[in-house]
């Protein structure tokens, strides 16, 4: 749902990477079990079922149990195109190694298949008993061709003619054309046919465009609040007659292939990167297929062509009742009915940066020098706060330089306008644009060519390392003195996500904080990280060993009798070291708090190791993808947020950075939203002891539970009030 985090356009979707084989002795610590961790693949599995439970929501409204639906569907896409294709060509290869489970590759590709099978039948199942019937409820219809009449028919007669005809391909599979090449992800529809004059069977493949609305509108002139459509394909198929004249139709099925779309650049033989990647996401488009879906009600003869020409075992076939792609269903979200959506909600301005006069214009430079602003995205807004600040800062003559990381932005960004604007005014502007960002690469390339372009100096980063960190350095000069204000962040620098991704960030004038961020954008744009920092942890060399020792000193503060106490948020916590490290902690006594959106591979509730231990995961209208990591350090509070995961790629292979918030405000801030995030008056889902997600969305009286997301939606918008406070 960061493939980002692609967003879950889509908002709930978890990152994917590379970490699939990372050799483990569960023997490091033998006071340890071996099987203390769930298994990472099946973890995400169900993390994707709790953004299913919320399509099945019926206290959800309707339009966003459709949109659930719909990221379900596109994260389950890219766990295909990623962790599983990464897996089987492991197993293929030679290169799998025994997961920290104990349990073998080709048996985790057997659970995940089995698993994935239960939950696309139990998403379809969603769809056509529940969402499809409170849309019709709602005025929303999504009917078949057998649903229209006549004058129905007459109508999508005239659609199908000028608007869809001339643009469909079929391709006729026979001696002189060989099995057409099926794109990743694209509808199709299998078509066999019989020549009326010579009696010969023939097969035929026709892409349904992906350019026309997948719902086709039935009757424009319907009244406001009554919509009827029909499905694209369903609309085809019933004129394939006007595509194969001729020809008896004998039979016609829907089908979709996910293929292999990871992407492997060996970055030390390659001189020129961006060339490099280009010709990787070439191939990518063609790589080996790893899922086939056909309709339930596909013959065998067609189903067996597909499998022969696919190469497809029979495990990878998933039959499912039409319509595939319910990705499609991203659509009919966009309905403006706002009493079928949730609640529209405006960010508020953060009250620091709100000017101090009436009429007065706001100053982002003032607000940050009276002291750091701790920013709470999507409920206080993203462009009056750190796009303000870029903007603001590539006007002022005053302002020197400007040095950015861009992970990912949106295709018209503000953002890195900004930075063309700066350096066009003649400022000096450093822009570390990860372009092997997964699956926005093409874009981050387009970006970093117009960027350096317009003279921004455009860099890639450390070899074999992805930039991740989110950090903005700006250089003003003051009274012939040189200042930084910083932006870190635990979101992306993207103005749209950042209305459904819920993240942190600090601007700060602190010196400390300046100089730590301009000694690490001197070594990104130079050479490798070695250096410590004051109020940075920074990965891959420092991270690690510093969240090591802090869970230490807590495990150590419980023996010794003194306050400890352990509250993470994370995406997702895979390390083993870590996860090892709160295990201790948990047995000398440290409550630990994990507040988990996605993967989880320690196990809560384990009387020997994790009786302390809690995890819960929060999903909603909103990403929950901020980062968070407080110790209670005997009484003098450690709280830092940043970029990081709990994850082998955060820890060892990426830029990451946290940051130390000094601020007590800031930090009872946070204590505060672990404390309702934790509270069992919150919705939320609990990891029980067998490794299952429990959802505790109802009271004892059948009421629901509190939404943390409203409830934040609430007190923050409050604070813009006058005489109020933060």
């Amino acid at each position: 749902m960061d493939g980002e985090d692609t967003l879950i356009g889509t908002g709930l979707s978890p990152e994917f990477d590379d970490d699939f084989e990372q050799p483990w002795n569960p023997q490091l610590d033998p006071s340890l079990p071996p099987e203390r961790y769930l298994d990472r693949e099946l973890s995400w599995l169900a993390f994707n079922q709790r953004v299913l439970e919320l399509a099945e929501d019926p206290l959800v409204p309707v339009l966003e149990r459709a949109n659930f639906l719909a990221i379900f569907a596109s994260n389950l896409d890219e766990f295909f195109m990623v962790r599983v294709a990464g897996l089987k060509r492991r197993i293929l290869t030679g290169l799998a190694v025994q997961t920290n489970t104990g349990t073998a590759p080709v048996d985790v590709l057997s659970d995940v298949s089995q698993k994935a099978h239960e939950l696309q039948a139990r998403h379809a199942a969603a769809y056509h008993t529940g969402v499809l019937p409170a849309l019709a409820e709602a005025g929303i219809t999504v009917t078949t061709w057998d649903g229209l009449d006549d004058a129905d028919r007459e109508q999508m007669r005239e659609v199908f003619s000028r608007q869809i005809f001339p643009v469909l391909m079929p391709l006729a599979v026979d001696p002189a054309h060989p099995f057409p090449y099926i794109s990743g992800l694209s509808l199709n529809l299998a078509i066999r046919v019989r020549n009326s004059k010579t009696g010969k069977e023939e097969f035929a493949r026709l892409k349904v465009p992906t350019m026309l609305p997948r719902f086709v509108r039935i009757d424009q002139r319907e009244s406001v609040g009554r919509m009827r459509f029909i499905m694209l394909e369903d609309l085809i198929a019933h004129h394939l007659g006007d595509l194969f004249p001729g020809m008896e139709i004998l039979e016609h099925h829907v089908f979709r292939v996910t293929r292999n779309e990871d992407v492997e650049i060996d970055e030390d033989e390659t001189e020129n990167l961006i060339q490099a990647l280009e010709r990787e996401l070439l191939r990518r488009r063609f790589g080996p297929p790893i899922r086939l879906e056909v309709s339930e009600d596909m013959d065998e003869i067609t189903l067996g062509l597909l499998v022969r020409e696919l190469d497809i075992t029979d495990q990878e076939v998933y039959r499912l009742p039409a319509p595939l792609d319910l990705g499609g269903l991203f659509e009919l979200f966009r309905i403006d009915r706002p009493e079928l959506h949730y609640p529209n909600h405006v960010p508020t301005t953060p009250v620091q940066l709100m000017p101090r006069e009436p009429n007065a214009k706001p100053d982002v430079f003032a607000s940050i020098t009276r002291g750091d602003i701790l920013l709470h995205h999507p409920y206080e807004s993203f462009a009056t706060s750190v796009q303000a600040f870029l903007e603001e800062a590539a006007r002022d003559p005053h302002v020197l330089a400007i040095k950015q990381t861009l992970y990912r932005t949106s295709g018209d960004s503000p953002i890195v306008e900004a930075l063309i604007d700066a350096a066009e005014r003649g400022k000096q502007v450093l822009a570390l644009v990860e372009i092997k960002a997964r699956f926005d690469e093409q874009a981050n390339i387009e970006w970093a060519r117009k960027l350096e372009k317009a003279g921004v100096h455009v860099v890639y980063g450390l070899v074999g390392l992805k930039t991740h960190c989110k950090l903005a350095l700006v250089v003003r000069e003051e009274n012939g003195v040189l200042r930084h204000y910083s932006h870190i962040g635990t979101g992306n620098y993207n103005p749209k996500t950042s209305r459904i991704y819920e993240d942190l960030g600090l601007l700060t004038a602190d010196d400390q904080v300046g100089k730590d961020l301009t000694r690490l954008f001197n070594e990104l744009s130079g050479y490798a990280i070695e250096k410590k920092f004051k109020r940075l942890l920074v990965a891959p060399l420092h991270l690690r060993k510093g969240l090591l020792k802090a869970i230490e000193k807590e495990r150590a503060n419980a023996e010794a009798g003194l306050p400890s106490r352990i509250r993470i948020k994370v995406n997702s916590i895979v390390d083993e070291a870590v996860i090892d490290a709160l295990y201790r902690a948990s047995r000398a006594g440290v409550p630990v708090d994990l507040w988990v959106r996605g993967i989880c591979g320690l196990k809560a509730g384990q009387e020997d190791y994790s009786a302390n231990i809690r995890v819960r995961s929060i999903l909603g209208r909103y990403l929950e993808h901020s980062r968070i990591f407080a110790f209670a350090a005997g009484g003098d509070p450690q709280v830092y947020i940043g970029s990081a995961d709990m994850m082998h790629r955060n820890l060892d292979r990426r830029v990451e950075a946290l940051v130390r918030l000094t601020d007590p405000s800031h930090i009872a801030e946070l204590d505060d939203l672990f404390d309702r995030a934790m509270d069992p008056r919150t919705s939320s889902w609990w990891l029980a002891s067998d490794g299952s997600w429990v959802r505790h969305s109802l009271d004892e009286d059948g009421q629901p539970l509190d939404d943390l997301q409203n409830r934040l939606m609430l007190l923050i918008s409050h604070r813009t009030r006058p005489g109020s406070r933060r």
